[in-house]
């Protein structure tokens, strides 16, 4: 029989490595910008706009229209075709959009207003405030919900706490990804994004609720086998179900990813990471920590470490 669960420390230094080099991209985003990830205007309030013109021009030259204006802090980015640029600055005042608009038709020609969007900062505090408690709400009924299905298994709050661990380890893992993508490639969290980790969380817990429901099953019925044996027996039972269904999510995605439209594209790639980590983690990473924490693994460990703490 395979023996997935005495390979955890491996997958657990997998996770290791993935979500510290996730949080040094957190941490240098929180020196460069004030937030873990880059944000977008979603979150910090101004106006986003969206210009196709019929020749390609310079960012440089149309970012100092709106410097000419007072907006210094502008930023501007071509896309693929250096015709059409995407401008984020603060909030615009009444009346200057329409003054800037005219006067970078004459100073570059005939354009169209592809998109155009503004919000306040009040309402971008807001939504930040709204998805963290939506957040934390999510991984709190994750672990009720678990420690009520389980009630009748002993240590059932093990199984709902290790649960929101792996689903904890999935929000990790995709605000670290997305944190080194917005700094390597300029990548913001909009509104999508929090939609995006919104349904990691839900969705990361299914194949953890599927595995444990396995091992509650094959307990009474392998009374005389050890615990971790009884896990990686209900581990093999389920794993070739788990893929199956996630695969086929994960390759509906990538294709979305490569043959959809750009403006989602930062979203369906943050529900890709999240949907890997989910996969991964409910394997390797929910199952493994629960075995520990049977086995008493943990407690022997921090008696070790007070052990030489105290020497």
């Amino acid at each position: 029989m395979t023996d997935i669960v005495g390979k955890r420390h491996l997958y657990f230094l997998i996770s290791s490595v993935i979500i510290i080099a996730g949080l040094i991209a957190m941490g240098i985003s929180m020196s460069r910008f004030g937030t873990p990830v880059r944000l977008s205007i979603d979150f910090t309030g101004g106006a986003l706009m969206e210009l196709a013109f019929e020749r390609a021009v310079q960012p440089s030259e149309v970012r100092q229209v709106f410097v000419d204006y007072g907006y210094g802090d502008t930023s501007v980015q071509t896309t693929q075709d250096e015709k059409t640029v995407l401008i984020r600055s603060k909030e615009l005042l009444e009346g200057e959009k329409a003054r800037i608009q005219a006067d970078l038709i004459e100073q570059f020609g005939p354009m169209t207003e592809l998109r155009f969007d503004q919000v306040g900062p009040t309402v971008g505090r807001e939504v930040t405030r709204s998805a963290s408690i939506a957040i934390a709400a999510a991984a709190l009924v994750i672990t009720g919900f678990v420690v009520f299905a389980w009630r009748k298994v002993p240590h059932a709050l093990r199984y709902g706490l290790c649960a929101t661990a792996a689903t904890v380890h999935d929000v990790l893992v995709t605000l670290g990804v997305f944190s080194i993508l917005g700094l390597l490639l300029g990548w913001e969290a909009d509104s999508l994004f929090l939609t995006a980790m919104l349904t990691v969380t839900g969705y990361s817990v299914q194949d953890t609720i599927v595995v444990f429901d396995r091992i509650r099953e094959n307990i009474p019925k392998r009374r005389g086998e050890p615990y971790e044996m009884i896990v990686n027996r209900s581990l093999l039972e389920t794993i070739h179900r788990s893929l199956a269904t996630q695969l086929n999510a994960i390759f509906i995605l990538v294709a979305i990813l490569f043959f959809g439209g750009v403006t989602i594209r930062q979203f369906i790639a943050t529900l890709l990471v999240g949907l890997v980590s989910g996969t991964y983690s409910s394997i390797f990473v929910a199952v493994p920590l629960l075995v520990v924490w049977e086995t008493g693994q943990i407690r022997r460990s921090l008696r070790q470490l007070s052990g030489r703490a105290s020497a």
